[in-house]
């Protein structure tokens, strides 16, 4: 059994795991790395939640398998969000599903919907599993520029992809706020996106995650769903693990076409028998309980982002303030712009104890900027500018001993070495 597998061959290494064992093997070393890598929340999940689970845990009858779909107490949950939030009314028993986190959801939905070689248009720089729950299921994947904000050159884009596509492209891939760029779409973009679909029979699925992660005095962002005539071909999944500080939880949801969902949750009842049934319960708590929580959360996410860009900028490095999302997309310092993205990363953790995502990792157009999470507290964000402010000013030195077959560099498919 020498052969590697079929689908294991159109997998490359996943690059934010690369970066993951050299922070291992940092810490290993005993240095105190600061860690802005991950998109992974560090604040408690409220107490009422938490507590919610215990009362429900203590019950033997929640040990025993769950409901794939989610339990219906959790999707009418969802729904009552949707319907406050957004204005968008779904039926919990045919619109909604719940999902392990939103990644597991868009994975099957990829397996449900997708035959090998249909051609699925997806945006570079974006998260892996929009590109790669398409490939694993065997489909192939055409970009879009995810480096531009949703307006009018996006849609020339589309426009292209669709009439020099072939086969014609099946579904689109949205993702607003986007991770890693922070753009936000509005609904006039959406109204735009929605028209094209129905006019090329193109499936639309909406990546929500970070709704609730918005600064400023900027408008909540909209969901797809709320343009008249969207829930015909659009399937939008969110998630509890940014907005109720829940990452381990793994709760997330589909919600939208009645076909779409119900091809979702026929792939989901030979995968897997949902969430523990405590977790659900207690989900369904969260999207019933106060929204205080929510709104400290975010608070707390903007304070974080002030800090680091602002003092960034004093540090040397300038970088954009996104408008939501709980990540800023830095354009690699001009001195190291021609490292690329994961050299870049790798001698910010090897010469300033700070770890950031490699922008290759969201596809080759973001080999030119590293994602920040905002995810350290304040002192140990500016712990991470004073190292990073030495390293800046040691970039001569840096660059002068750095030998670019040493470190582990990682192609993205399609990126020419």
């Amino acid at each position: 059994m020498t052969e590697e597998f079929h689908r294991i061959k159109r997998l490359p290494p996943y690059v934010l795991e690369v970066v993951n064992r050299l922070k291992a093997k940092a810490r290993a070393e005993g240095r105190d790395i600061i860690d802005f890598g991950m998109g992974n929340p560090d604040m408690p999940t409220p107490k009422h939640i938490v507590d919610k689970l215990v009362e429900t845990v203590s019950d033997p009858r929640t040990h025993r398998y769950s409901a794939s779909r989610g339990i219906p107490g959790l999707r009418k949950a969802q729904a009552g969000y949707y319907e406050r939030r957004f204005g968008v009314k779904l039926n919990p028993d045919t619109e909604i599903i719940a999902t392990l986190g939103s990644k597991e959801g868009l994975a099957n939905l990829a397996q449900a919907i997708s035959a090998p070689g249909d051609v699925i248009l997806v945006p570079n720089p974006s998260y892996p599993i929009h590109a790669f729950g398409f490939i694993i299921s065997g489909g192939v994947v055409r970009h879009l520029p995810g480096a531009v904000p949703p307006g009018e050159e996006y849609l020339r884009a589309l426009e292209r992809a669709l009439k020099h596509s072939v086969p014609a492209p099946s579904a689109l891939v949205l993702n607003y706020p986007s991770n890693p760029t922070g753009f936000v779409a509005d609904l006039d973009f959406y109204k735009e996106v929605v028209k094209i679909a129905k006019q090329h029979d193109l499936i639309l699925i909406s990546d929500l995650a970070y709704a609730e992660i918005y600064f400023d005095d900027n408008p909540p962002p909209p969901s797809l769903l709320e343009v008249p005539g969207a829930k015909d071909i659009s399937v939008e999944f969110t998630s509890l693990s940014k907005t109720f500080a829940m990452p381990g939880w793994r709760v997330g949801f589909a919600v939208g076409n009645e076909r779409l969902i119900s091809a979702l949750g026929r792939v989901k009842s030979y995968l897997d028998y949902g969430a523990f049934t405590p977790i659900q319960v207690a989900a369904a708590a969260a999207l019933n309980g106060p929204t205080d929580c929510i709104e400290e959360i975010r608070g707390i996410y903007q304070t974080r982002r002030d800090i680091l860009i602002d003092s960034m900028g004093r540090a040397g490095w300038d970088i954009p303030k996104p408008a939501a999302g709980m990540f800023a997309w830095a354009p690699i310092p001009e001195k190291f712009a021609h490292l690329g993205s994961l050299a870049f990363s790798t001698l910010l953790l090897e010469h300033a104890d700070v770890a950031v995502a490699a922008g290759i990792g969201f596809g080759e157009y973001g080999d030119d900027h590293v994602r920040i999470g905002f995810v350290e507290n304040e002192q140990r964000t500016r712990q991470a500018v004073r190292n990073v402010k030495k390293f800046l000013s040691d970039a001569d030195r840096v660059l002068a001993n750095f030998d670019p077959n040493g470190g582990t560099i990682v192609q993205y498919p399609g990126k020419k070495a």
